[in-house]
């Protein structure tokens, strides 16, 4: 510990702490403008300058570390005239046009300039115009009003890992720029844009859209994916203006494009807005609510006289909030007398979650995502962060490049995250099973010690090849040596894994073979970094916690399908799912075609309404109230914002509706009397209080004594010479975003990504069009040529309606053998 004096009160701070930092701990605030307590300091503006006695000069006091027995005096009369003329000499080359600038009322410069009495203007300088940019795409630059802190650029290098920004040229020629001076090509977050003191970073979409008082800020949760961000809905007059995050909170202010701008889906023209029924001519009609909810009671009330409740079926949806699937959940069990429910998490996430629950006790993940902050070593098994979960990832970048801590990557794809990792293993398509096992057995040879009762385990990994295992994953020897060196002897190794292991083939054989990697590792001990699995949407955790699962005797997605071909289930309710668009949809929409009875509750216009007898409008997150679950267990309240379009309602209110008319009950059902039936029915919900900071839920450290699952010699099989994996991109997430006006200007359509090898064999140039076909279907799309996936291997963004990816994948894989040629 250090020892000093600032302004007569005597501090003690460990090693390393700055001046600023220090003078926090004892209530003593300096000012500030350049400093950012999320980047490392730059010490550009002088404003936060102090005395320290014995130092002929001032010293900048964020970034000047503390000394012992220095005495630091922090407000004097010199000091403050320092200051002043430092805002003044800034004011020099600044624009005064705080009337037309989209940072009044909320600028720091006004905020400093007010607060050190800068009032006047003794300098002046024949003031030289540099050239907005305009080109960039949702984000403004105008040079002339930056004051050269560099927090933009920090953020952009230390927190999100993107190095698009720099300051470019020197002296008075000096700007934040591209770093290749073309227009702004990165991840389009906004976290510069939060980040900016001044207006020279505004938001396009929010470009003169009203000055910060006159918007109604209502606290909430991302309703994209499962990291649980905290943020603020800017609203008026009716509309969501903009999204922002406070840096105290949880995600530290961070968010990714989807969470900054994704809002603008809410406006879309997609949007479902009335109650429609299909009418004889077999067109879908408006109507009202009365006779909607009556339609879908009665048809709903008469299959199952007729039929029994198996004959009718519903899919859930992690976009919803936890009251809304725990009412829609009742009544398929209890009004309708049905087990047939499930959700697209069953596509994957809902087997893992069971696994680990079986395994190791917790579900959601083992511990909360900002462990992830101080992990020694990190390993990302077959997940792309930042598509997946950005904010997580940037809790990785984080750990890896100021804490140190070793990264391992396994992806068959060149991921953002390579350029942060010790190692990346890039698997072959499908071998993630001998991945796991080389590491295990390169963990016992380093002589990480195996649970007692395991030896057969030991035994088993021991019967198998390293150099076939490694021969069969595409990958050497020495990498994996070097990748169990980054793992062996950490006493806190973090696990993350997503979709491309959770939605594989075998994924079940291959997630327990990664829990025995987790016991290996200490991952799952309470003393280690944690295991996390990631779904890429909002409430997949509080989905199934809620029991939008099927029951003991009913179907999940594929069951549920297979029993509409086969005529034993009649009716279907879609709420918030758009089946028609999941894996093997050519089958799907077969299938829908012949159901007798088929509601779809949506925010959207999906490809489910053309085969629906009953849609029913409802709101989108920021037009309702409730909670979720992040995949980390924090459950956190959201507030309703603005109202749902034209005559849309919130979920819940459609349900306690469509409840009261099959059970014939007058019980009174609202967000806060589901929730208290939640608590007395899903014990780990008991705590929650109602607020957006929430609560944890119970119960979920991992159990530590589970025995290992049995080795399984992987099988080998003829490599194929193309296969598809299809995925999420950063710049969307799921459909949603592709309804949002700001998400489609960075990233407008879909695309097919293969290797430069490839595209020379078929003799595809880029963005010509180019044709996959599988066994299930057939899309076309413009070629995107990247060395990111390897010969063989070709990625499509599972966003895009019009693509329909999804088409070509059959069941839960994720990965599909295709044909390819010319378009």
């Amino acid at each position: 510990m250090v020892s000093l004096t600032i302004d007569g009160k005597s501090v003690q701070v460990e090693e390393g702490t700055t001046i600023l930092g220090a003078a926090a701990t004892v209530g003593i605030t300096i000012p500030t403008l350049c400093w950012l307590k999320k980047v490392s300091p730059t010490g550009a503006c002088r404003v936060c300058a102090v005395e320290v006695a014995g130092v002929e000069r001032t010293m900048t006091a964020c970034n000047t570390p503390v000394k012992e027995g220095i005495q630091v005096t922090t407000d004097t009369p010199a000091l403050r005239e320092a200051r002043r003329k430092i805002m003044e000499l800034m004011l020099v080359n600044h624009p005064l046009d705080c009337p037309v600038c989209d940072a009044g009322g909320e600028c720091d410069l006004q905020d400093s300039c007010y607060a050190l009495n800068a009032t006047k203007q003794d300098y002046s300088a024949i003031l030289e115009r540099r050239q907005i940019r305009y080109d960039w795409p949702l984000i403004e630059s105008d040079p002339n009003r930056c004051i050269l802190c560099e927090k933009c650029v920090k953020v952009d290098h230390e927190i999100v890992g993107c190095d698009a920004i720099k300051v470019v040229n020197k002296g008075e020629d000096a700007i934040i720029d591209t770093v290749d001076g073309k227009p702004l090509n990165c991840e389009f977050c906004g976290n510069c844009v939060a980040a900016c003191p001044t207006g020279a970073l505004i938001s396009k979409p929010f470009k003169f859209k009203g000055r910060p008082w006159t918007f109604n800020r209502i606290p909430s949760v991302c309703a994209f994916c499962g990291t649980g961000c905290q943020i603020e809905y800017h609203a008026k007059e009716g509309r969501v203006e903009r999204v922002t995050s406070e840096d105290d909170g949880y995600n530290n202010g961070n968010l990714c494009i989807n969470g900054r701008f994704g809002y603008r889906y809410l406006d879309s023209d997609q949007r479902l807005s009335e109650p429609m029924l299909r009418n004889d001519a077999g067109a879908l009609g408006k109507t009202d609510w009365n006779t909607a909810l009556n339609t879908v009671a009665a048809k709903l009330k008469e299959i199952v006289a007729r039929e029994g409740g198996k004959a009718v079926a519903g899919l859930g949806s992690p976009r919803v909030t936890n009251e809304e699937s725990f009412l829609f959940q009742k009544i398929f069990r209890e009004a309708l007398g049905c087990g047939n429910v499930d959700s697209e998490a069953g596509l994957g996430f809902a087997q893992a979650q069971a696994q680990m629950q079986r395994r190791f006790g917790f579900t959601g993940a083992s511990k909360q995502l900002d462990a992830l902050d101080e992990a020694q070593a990190i390993l990302v098994f077959g997940c792309d962060l930042n598509a997946e979960a950005t904010n997580a990832e940037y809790r990785v970048i984080k750990a890896a490049t100021k804490k140190d801590a070793r990264l391992v990557l396994v992806n068959m794809r060149d991921v953002k995250l390579k350029k942060f990792s010790n190692v990346h293993l890039k698997n072959a398509p499908g071998a993630e099973l001998q991945v796991i096992y080389a590491l295990m057995k390169g963990l016992i040879a380093a002589g990480v010690a195996v649970p007692a009762g395991a030896e057969s385990v030991k035994e088993g990994l021991a019967q198998l090849s390293m150099a076939e295992l490694c021969e069969q994953a595409g990958i050497t020897e020495a990498a994996v040596e070097n990748a169990v060196q980054q793992l062996a002897g950490m006493s806190r190794v973090a696990i993350v894994f997503g979709a491309d292991l959770i939605r594989s083939a075998d994924a079940s054989v291959k997630i327990a073979a990664l829990a025995d990697l987790a016991v290996l590792t200490g991952a799952s001990d309470a003393q280690g970094g944690g295991i996390y699995p990631i779904d890429a949407k909002n409430n997949s955790v509080g989905l199934l916690d809620m029991g939008v699962v099927p029951g003991a005797d009913g179907k999940d997605i594929w069951g549920i399908v297979e029993g509409i071909e086969a005529g034993s289930i009649k009716a279907l309710y879609l709420m918030g799912c758009d089946l028609a668009g999941f894996p093997d949809n050519q089958r799907i929409r077969k299938a829908l075609a012949k159901l007798e009875f088929l509601v779809v509750q949506d925010v959207f216009e999906g490809d489910s309404l053309e085969y629906a007898h009953a849609a029913l409008p409802a709101g989108a997150a920021a037009e309702k109230s409730g909670s979720f679950t992040s995949l980390d267990n924090r459950v956190q309240a959201i507030f309703k914002a603005v109202d749902a379009p034209g005559h849309a309602k919130e979920d819940w209110a459609i349900l306690a509706d469509l409840w009261s008319r099959l059970t014939s009950s007058n019980q009174r059902i609202t967000p806060a009397s589901v929730m208290a039936e939640i608590k007395t029915k899903v014990k780990a919900y008991e705590a929650f209080d109602g607020s957006r900071d929430g609560v944890t839920k119970g119960a979920t450290a991992a159990r530590g004594d589970a025995p290992l699952a049995p080795i399984t010699k992987p099988a080998s099989s003829a490599k194929a010479r193309f296969q598809l994996l299809v995925g999420p991109v950063g710049y969307h997430n799921g459909t949603s975003t592709t309804r949002s006006s700001a998400n489609l200007e960075v990233c407008p359509t879909g695309f097919v990504e293969l290797h430069p090898s490839d595209a020379a064999s078929l003799g595809v140039a880029e963005g010509a069009s180019v044709k996959l076909s599988s066994g299930n279907g057939a899309m076309t799309a413009p070629a995107r040529i990247s060395d990111k996936v390897q010969p063989g291997l070709l990625f499509a963004p599972s966003h895009f309606r019009e693509l329909n990816a999804n088409a070509l994948l059959k069941g839960n894989c994720n990965l599909v053998e295709v044909k390819v040629e010319k378009g």
